[in-house]
């Protein structure tokens, strides 16, 4: 739990969450460091037993590293080496390597995870924390606003009995079928790309080290597959659903193991679960309405291309977390939370459309188009790059400053061996050189009135500013850089921009 103080608002709790899938339970964990009181409403009883997501990154990592759960996942991860796309013939179209050792975020860039053990570690995490009351088999019927508030109203399927509560805020968590988008209204931008797969996890009776670590899109137009490596024994594939395929066999163990054939049989493995799912490419069009707001899949849908569909909602919730504990607290004033959107739907949107390109590579149905497609990439193989997009416009020094303010900031190990971020904790961090700190004699009291952690470790922070061409940088809490400054004016400035109370109390 955090120190921060909060006003008794009129409202049984401060934000309400519905779904406790895993971007809402990381916003609740978020939500309870910031010291809020957090309702969160989940209409199943047990976790999502169905495939979804197998993959997360470097910087998802951190946000668990913020709730304190880095050292409980990384028995149960696998660091992914990449994904490589192959067509019929076995030729590489596309190498997308990713780096298997510690990166700038501190963590590896890539891990491969099953579902269950993030969720239970995130519920677990949940239980801990006296602010959170988590109600599971309740589901929401109705969302009505009020001036102060949001009023939910809910049935308790266990018994039929009909409930209500009040919050401040309310977030909808809820998937792809959200009532909390219903409610405010919000429609959908569709990116073009709806098709069919076949997703199928398998454990292996035995090593099959054949198999290879690398993810691989096997763009093949007779059966665009995907195969993908999971912790231990973990295997998965992605299977497209073809136009002459029996709708009614697609998840019969006779048509998975037909399909699964040309790498394993029923002698070497175990079907464990599978799953037909729409592959959708979708962005809402107002993520807020009043005290609504939306984050994962109820505001976004990726086809899972860059295995970016769960990642996307985990940076929702870090970015919406802090603001909401501002805005409630009373330190930032309610427009803040409209900088949500306008951040991470230009963010979230890159990583939609480049899915939906690398989609088109794999999903290629058509033998001529797939020739054609062959013939253009065969002149030399395309080396991927995983996208860093910066933050939209919102709560930021002005980005045109430099490329740096709106990105996601480093990570460094300081000289005690903590990582930066266990020393900062889930709220803003200044980073600066001791020699522009030793230029400022009322920044640390400045930076404690606001609430900043300072870090200036010499040489360990030095390097990472030095690439900013900066002597001090301004990190939000959820990591991302809020901005840089270069003097003792510049300094001043950016705590002052960021933290207008700070100005009122000089005066």
């Amino acid at each position: 739990m955090s120190d921060k103080t909060l006003s008794t608002p009129a409202c049984d709790y401060d934000v309400a969450v519905i779904g406790l899938g895993p971007t809402g339970a990381t916003l609740a964990n978020l939500l309870a460091i910031e010291g809020l009181r957090v309702l969160v409403l989940e209409r199943d009883k047990d976790i999502f037993a169905l495939p979804r997501a197998v993959h997360f990154d470097g910087e998802c990592m951190r946000v668990f590293q913020s709730i304190g759960l880095a050292e409980t996942l990384l028995p149960n991860l696998f660091v992914g080496p990449g994904m490589k796309f192959v067509n019929a013939a076995g030729q590489l179209l596309i190498d997308w390597t990713r780096p298997t050792g510690v990166g700038p975020q501190g963590w590896c860039a890539s891990y491969k995870f099953h579902q269950p053990d993030l969720e239970n570690a995130l519920r677990n995490r949940l239980a801990l924390q006296t602010s959170v009351d988590v109600r599971l088999r309740h589901e929401v019927f109705a969302l009505d606003e009020t001036d102060d508030g949001v009023r939910l109203r809910f049935e308790d399927t266990r018994c039929g009995k009909l409930g209500q509560a009040t919050a401040r805020y309310v977030v909808g968590c809820d998937g792809a079928r959200s009532i909390a988008r219903r409610f405010m209204g919000t429609e959908l931008t569709d990116l073009k790309s709806h098709e069919r797969w076949v997703v199928v996890d398998v454990l292996l009776d035995k090593p099959r080290p054949d198999l290879g670590d690398f993810s691989i899109q096997y763009c093949d137009p007779a059966r665009p597959t995907t195969y993908t490596r999971g912790p231990a024994n973990r295997r998965r594939w992605e299977i497209m659903v073809m136009p002459g395929d029996d709708g009614s066999q697609l998840a019969s163990p006779e048509w998975l193991w037909d399909k699964l054939a040309r790498w394993i049989s029923p002698a070497d493995a175990r079907l464990e679960r599978s799953a037909i799912y729409t592959f959708h490419s979708v962005v809402a069009n107002g993520w807020r309405r009043g005290r609504l707001l939306l984050a994962g899949d109820a505001a976004h849908q990726t086809p899972p291309f860059m295995g970016q569909g769960m990642a996307a909602g985990i940076r929702d919730a870090s970015n919406l977390a802090w603001k909401l504990g501002a805005v409630i607290r009373g330190t930032a004033p309610d427009r803040l939370l409209d900088t949500y959107e306008s951040e991470r739907s230009p963010h979230v949107r890159e990583f939609i459309e480049t899915a939906v390109q690398l989609g088109a590579v794999i999903q290629t149905t058509s033998p001529e188009a797939a020739n054609n497609r062959d013939s253009a990439m065969s002149a030399a193989i395309r080396n991927f790059v995983t996208p860093q997009p910066k933050l939209g416009p919102g709560a930021c020094l002005d980005q045109s400053s430099s490329a740096v303010v709106g990105q996601i900031s480093s990570q460094p190990r300081l000289k005690d061996g903590r990582l930066m971020d266990d020393v900062v904790g889930y709220r803003f961090a200044l980073v600066a050189s001791p020699e522009l700190l030793a230029s400022c004699d009322d920044i640390a009291e400045r930076a404690e009135k606001a609430g900043v952690q300072i870090v200036s470790d010499a040489g360990v922070v030095e390097a990472w500013l030095a690439s900013t061409g900066a002597g001090a940088a301004l990190i939000r809490p959820d990591r991302y850089v809020y901005g840089l400054a270069h003097d003792a004016a510049s300094l001043h400035g950016l705590l002052n921009h960021a933290f207008p109370s700070l100005q009122t109390a000089d005066v």
